[in-house]
């Protein structure tokens, strides 16, 4: 692995709008469509940090707070929180906020493992993170965690 700088991590934030095709008999946002949504901004996350190929490794602690409910704006805001040799963990929260009011609530917050590969699908080492506050060091710290859960998870299954 070539030495190279340790780089910030962007925030990256997306946003849509719940339609009633995306929801359930409640008139909520299907769990799936959530998650949907934070693989895809955990996937920019990591791809604007690394910019290189990569693929979406595992999802851990999806914690869905409250529902999500037809018509209002929904955001997903995602960063790397933690990186390995070829590994990143990103954090995604999802915010829903009413359209008229304004009112936005976190709803849902999950981690995902992301891993650069090549084109053959051999990991790739990725760049360091640079952890320039204590928020950064602190989710870090969740990060490590995650990494440890899932090497441990994975030694056991063999």
């Amino acid at each position: 692995m070539s030495e190279q700088a340790a780089r910030p991590a962007p925030e990256i934030r997306t946003c849509d709008i719940v339609l009633p095709n995306q929801t359930n008999n409640f008139s909520t946002m299907f769990g799936g469509e959530v998650m949907a949504m934070m693989d895809k901004a955990a996937a920019i996350a990591a791809l604007r940090f690394c910019r290189q190929p990569l693929v979406t490794a595992s999802s851990e602690r999806i914690d869905f707070r409250t529902p999500i409910h037809a018509g209002e704006i929904i955001e997903a805001i995602a960063r790397v929180i933690y990186v390995g040799r070829t590994s990143m963990i990103v954090r995604v929260h999802i915010y829903a906020e009413h359209p008229l009011k304004g009112d936005k609530r976190v709803c849902t917050t999950g981690y995902f493992s992301m891993v650069s590969v090549s084109p053959q699908g051999q990991p790739l080492p990725v760049p360091r993170l640079s952890l320039d506050d204590d928020q950064a060091q602190a989710e870090w710290v969740i990060g490590e965690e995650i990494r440890q859960m899932i090497d441990l998870r994975r030694k056991r299954a063999g």
